[in-house]
């Protein structure tokens, strides 16, 4: 797991070492909480500097976060598909190795910049700011931050994004919103994908969004499958009307 978001770090030490700082868990724990906040702080001015430059350009900056599998890669390719001709997009991608997802997003006509990040498990704002520079900004009109596959650490990082958008497919559980609840604290719109698998798969839709807005009374919803489209004039409305906020 990644050392930078803490993730890595529990109560329980391997007991075949012995070290010093075994003795005071208390100075220990004081010690890496003094460590996470000064790279948090640093992160989020970071992330304000990466906002500011989408918006010297006028761009739209969109963190799509969920766990493995949701289907972020596809909804982007279908997002392509029927908004690139409106609206010029750019791709900043995250994971853990392979550049993949990347190679499929450039096939789809739009720019997109890989980052492998090893073994952390999110994307951080520096990383991002790495991406910003390997795209042509000039050209682009919206930037969508893939996130690494993760439903619990991407959301402690401010990537610099103008709002973060969750992933929920039908394949996981509809308890997830509060059994994860600081991922979707943290978006203004939940997406349930895979809403064609709904009759082989045991999840209820409205559950899903009881325990969703059960930690975030606020959070928009939108129902839709990147197989057969349903939902997806929704969605395109809704990031054409957050484009048009930021042009406004």
């Amino acid at each position: 797991m990644c050392r930078d978001c803490g993730c890595s770090i529990t109560d329980n030490h391997d007991h075949h070492h012995h070290h010093d700082h075994h003795h005071n868990p208390t100075l220990e724990d004081k010690k890496t909480v003094e460590v996470l906040t000064k790279i948090l702080d640093a992160n989020d001015r970071q992330a304000q500097s990466n906002r500011e430059h989408f918006d010297r350009y006028g761009i739209l900056a969109v963190n799509l976060m969920s766990s493995p599998g949701a289907g972020k890669t596809t909804l982007l390719e279908k997002t392509i598909e029927l908004l690139g001709e409106e609206l010029r997009i750019g791709v900043i991608e995250g994971d853990l190795e392979t550049n993949r997802d990347a190679e499929r997003i450039r096939e789809k006509g739009a720019p997109a910049y890989q980052i492998t990040t090893g073994q952390a498990c999110h994307l951080d704002a520096f990383m991002v700011h790495e991406g910003i520079h390997h795209l042509p900004l000039e050209d682009l009109d919206v930037v969508f931050i893939e996130n690494v596959g993760n439903l619990v650490c991407p959301a402690s990082y401010d990537v610099g994004a103008h709002l973060n958008v969750v992933l929920l497919s039908t394949t996981e559980g509809d308890d997830k919103p509060e059994k994860y609840p600081v991922m979707f604290r943290s978006a203004e719109l939940m997406l349930i994908t895979k809403i064609d698998l709904l009759p082989y798969m045991d999840f209820d839709i409205d559950r899903a969004i009881k325990s969703a807005r059960s930690v975030n009374p606020k959070l928009d919803v939108i129902k839709l499958s990147s197989k057969t489209g349903e939902g997806f004039d929704m969605w395109i409305e809704f990031i054409k009307s957050k484009k048009r906020l930021r042009v406004a």
